[in-house]
């Protein structure tokens, strides 16, 4: 197949282009800078010139492919509700561009839209859910309620791996050092689950690969929950500082605008996308690359 893939230059993009051309596909990677266009050249790919607000460039690029995989989010925490709904309006413009068609469309979320006491499965799903990243999977169900084949993608909080300087663990490993403490909230009991992003690129082709009906929900989980207390108590040790814990009024000042992370509780199953599409992840876990990645060499 030739695959369209927003967000292609990116963290998890990166590591789906490669998995895709391994694989035998062809991929039409979007790039908004000469930059991301001569990485993609360079990796095997095709560029196709846009970014996420060229709603023209999105639909030419979707005509053009055999399939979409839409891993583009500006990761603008300051503007989050806005870039949310920047997604709505992407997905509904790629749809646009798949109706009467077959092309299978890859949606990305996230699991953290969940945070509660007990396991979420790929079932739970609340429309009215007032997590702004919801608009992401109303979206997806809206375009297939017209016909589109789509699927969503619900990605870790936690996509760890080499090359990873925006995600959850590098912002806490960063947070603890400029607060010469690692903090965890009340008892540090709440859970994050974790996905090496290797494992995650071959879920994606995994995906695009077999049948699905549309509206289909997988999980991108490899670990369905480390315990908080337990990355921040090797992050304090790593950096020779000592563990806290805050009282949820103490959270914010701590943590800023990583608070609602900080705080999520977001124990994860991924036992009905492992047996629907016999994905087994293989890759270091959550802890491993705590020690071998992030925190192997003094910053």
């Amino acid at each position: 197949m030739k695959v369209f893939v927003t967000g292609a230059t990116g963290f998890v993009g990166t590591a789906v282009v490669h998995e895709l051309l391994a694989n035998g596909h062809q991929v039409l990677g979007l790039a908004r800078s000469e930059e991301s266009a001569n990485k993609l050249i360079a990796a095997g790919a095709e560029a196709h010139r846009g970014d996420l607000n060229d709603f023209e460039s999105l639909k030419s690029g979707a005509e053009i492919a055999d399939a979409v995989i839409h891993l583009g989010f500006v990761h603008d925490f300051t503007r989050f509700e806005e870039m949310c709904k920047l997604d709505e309006k992407v997905i509904e413009a790629i749809g646009e561009a798949l109706l009467g068609t077959e092309k299978p469309f890859l949606i990305t979320s996230g699991t953290a839209l969940f945070s509660k006491d007990g396991i979420t499965t790929e079932k739970d799903f609340n429309a009215n859910n007032p997590h702004p990243r919801i608009a992401t999977e109303n979206a997806a169900d809206a375009v297939a309620e017209k016909g589109v084949k789509v699927a969503v993608v619900r990605l870790s909080p936690s996509v760890h791996g080499k090359g990873d300087i925006i995600g959850f663990v590098p912002t806490l490993i960063n947070i603890a050092r400029q607060k010469a403490k690692s903090a965890i909230i009340n008892d540090g009991d709440n859970f994050w689950p974790a996905v090496h992003r290797l494992d995650a690129a071959k879920l994606y082709r995994l995906a695009l690969e077999n049948p699905f009906e549309s509206g289909t929900r997988y999980h991108a989980v490899a670990e369905q929950g480390i315990p908080f207390k337990d990355i921040a108590t090797f992050i304090a040790e790593k950096l020779n500082i000592p563990v806290v814990s805050l009282t949820n009024d103490e959270t914010a000042e701590h943590f800023g605008w990583f608070a609602h992370f900080a705080k999520l509780n977001n124990l994860t199953s991924s036992e009905e996308t492992k047996a629907n599409l016999g994905w087994n992840p293989q890759h270091p876990t959550l802890m491993e690359d705590l020690d071998n990645v992030y925190l192997s060499e003094p910053q």
